[in-house]
């Protein structure tokens, strides 16, 4: 019997995007079992809460039994071995990214050998969002349509609007 390959998608996920949902969506066809794994640092003074960005992801993978969301915080590394993961998934958008995320990959194997990571591209239409670019152009009145799910323009809206 073979042994379960489950890969950790960690981020902030503040909030997750159409871009992240691509990768989770590439990661379904390679593993068994794919941990959404959302970082809680309230440094980064995120818009939404850990929990509130872990309703928002369970919402959107809820046909996904494949799929899972947990929260940590502190060492991917430690977390890895918590959910019995040997690899990271992580999504490049642009050559800027690599050298951090390289950097990363190698400090995640150094502090446990058995970890392996993974990057991966979402589609070219998702190449240039992140997180940061979607509550910038959320709270400047952009339009989000296509790049967010229904589910995340709402709770974008109800914070906007200070029904939170």
């Amino acid at each position: 019997m073979s042994k379960k390959r489950i890969a950790v998608y960690p981020g902030s996920f503040d909030p997750i995007h159409n871009g992240h949902l691509d990768i989770i969506g590439r990661c379904r066809s390679v593993f068994d079992e794919v941990v959404v794994a959302v970082l809680g640092n309230e440094e980064k003074q995120p818009v939404f809460s850990v929990s509130e960005r872990m309703a928002m992801i369970t919402h959107e993978l809820r046909e996904c039994e494949d799929c899972r969301v947990e929260s940590f915080s502190g060492l991917l590394a430690d977390f890895m071995d918590q959910v019995g993961a040997r690899t990271i998934i992580r999504g490049l958008r642009a050559v800027s990214d690599f050298e951090y995320e390289f950097q990363m990959a190698l400090m995640n194997r150094r502090l446990n050998p058995r970890i392996e990571t993974v990057f991966m591209v979402p589609k070219e239409e998702y190449i240039y969002l992140s997180s940061r670019l979607v509550k910038e152009v959320f709270f400047l009145g952009g339009d989000l349509t296509g790049l967010v799910p229904e589910n995340v323009l709402r709770e974008l809206g109800d914070r906007a609007t200070g029904r939170v």
